[in-house]
């Protein structure tokens, strides 16, 4: 909206100050920014306005230390999150880029999804919530429309590198003339492409089409039979991962906002012609725009944690949590980098495991040695793993630490693949 408004007053009055909104990077550091400021401001009036409509936690007794005293804390905090990401992103991004579109919609649906259960547990007193197989509907209809808009949108492009040559930045005078840095060549022509990263190997793209070449012929055309299920496995497990992590305070919060810095990071340099030729990574023309909604993500996860970390004064619920974890999905296949997402989001995958592993350990159990000797001999003394340690006496702003620690070198680590094939 801004960029609109100083763009046309740059070009019609020559406005002075107006041109700055053209750098990417300043409408990124506004828009965190204005984040920060909108959780950090509107969320404490959001939090007493759930206080008072009484819209409180039911917490089950599961023998965890200190989990009774939750209680009561006010829950769906994630519109907090949500209002943090739509208005900034709609303020400072181009709202005519498809990439920017998904990424609303995308937003907004996982946040009513999410919405929904909350509401049913909260208002309609049922524990349970909006059904699985309704929630997991859902995300498969999300994940329909981000694979269908992605691979059939003409906006959706890629561009090919021409060659490849060194970029030398200027250090010396020749003949009395600077010498610039070689600039890389791409091809004047947008190519539809379902070309993907892949890390730790060199030459590092892999095609979706390629699993579909023994049909011969133009067997490409067929791709979106293994790219759209494909993304819809990735929205829904990624999103049901950052809601399974969610389980002590701030523990989702500070992990998705590590993960947004690195999503921005990756954004930038793919849509940027020098970072791309220097990384050898395919450039995505416009891609760059989506530098701009991470920046409010990271901001808006930032803001809650100030009101969500230890002890924490508002839960986001599942309207914050498979939105977050939503988004991460959706944002990662947008930049072509879903397949580093077991690397980045090696935190929810974990967590993610642990529930599964559980489960099959204990039926495996039951049906060799009876319900009794499963009861007792679980792999873990409780699922997800982060309760598992809070089993074990561990406090849970402790556990969290760890976890982001964990989380922040697997960022390293993921963008590390960047250089490291």
């Amino acid at each position: 909206m801004f960029y609109y408004l100083f763009d046309f007053l740059d070009k019609q009055f020559d406005f002075p100050g107006a041109g700055v909104f053209q750098y990417i990077s300043f409408r990124a550091a506004m828009a965190l920014i204005v984040s920060l400021l909108i959780s950090l401001v509107f969320g404490k009036k959001i939090i007493d306005l759930l206080h008072r409509k009484q819209v409180g936690e039911t917490v089950r007794d599961l023998g965890l230390q200190g989990q009774m005293e939750k209680k009561g804390t006010p829950t769906m905090g994630g519109l907090i999150i949500l209002s943090a990401i739509v208005i900034p992103t709609l303020l400072f991004a181009k709202l005519s880029n498809v990439y920017i579109i998904l990424m609303l919609v995308s937003t907004v649906l996982l946040g009513g999804i999410g919405f929904l259960d909350d509401y049913i547990k909260v208002f309609k007193k049922n524990k349970a919530g909006l059904a699985g197989k309704f929630k997991v509907l859902g995300q498969i209809g999300i994940g329909l429309i981000v694979g269908i808009t992605l691979y059939f949108n003409d906006g959706v492009v890629v561009k090919e590198k021409l060659y490849s040559g060194q970029i030398a930045f200027p250090t010396e005078l020749v003949n009395g003339s600077e010498q610039h840095p070689h600039l890389p060549e791409y091809s004047t022509e947008e190519t539809k492409s379902m070309k993907t990263t892949i890390p730790f190997v060199k030459n590092n793209e892999f095609d979706y089409s390629s699993l579909l070449s023994f049909l011969g012929g133009d067997y490409a055309q067929w791709a979106w039979l293994i790219f759209i299920p494909f993304v819809i496995l990735i929205v829904t497990a990624v999103s049901n991962g950052a809601n399974i992590t969610d389980g002590i305070d701030g523990l989702a919060t500070g992990t998705s906002a590590i993960i947004g810095v690195v999503l921005g990071i990756l954004a930038y340099v793919s849509g940027n012609t020098v970072f791309a030729d220097y990384l050898n990574i395919m450039y995505i023309p416009n891609s760059g725009e989506l530098v701009i909604f991470i920046a409010a993500f990271v901001g808006a996860c930032v803001g809650f944690l100030w009101y969500n970390s230890f002890p924490a004064q508002v839960f986001m619920g599942d309207t914050g949590s498979l939105a977050l974890g939503g988004i991460i999905a959706v944002f990662a296949i947008a930049i072509r980098k879903e397949l580093l997402i077991p690397i980045l989001c090696g935190v929810f995958l974990v967590e993610n495991l642990s529930v599964m592993m559980q489960v099959a350990y204990f039926k495996r159990m039951k049906k060799k040695f009876g319900i009794e000797y499963a009861r007792e001999n679980r792999l873990f003394k409780m699922a997800p793993l982060h309760h598992h340690y809070q089993k074990l006496g561990m406090h849970e702003s402790k556990i969290v630490s760890r976890f982001w620690i964990i989380g922040i070198m697997l960022a390293v680590l993921t963008i590390v693949t960047l250089k490291l094939r």
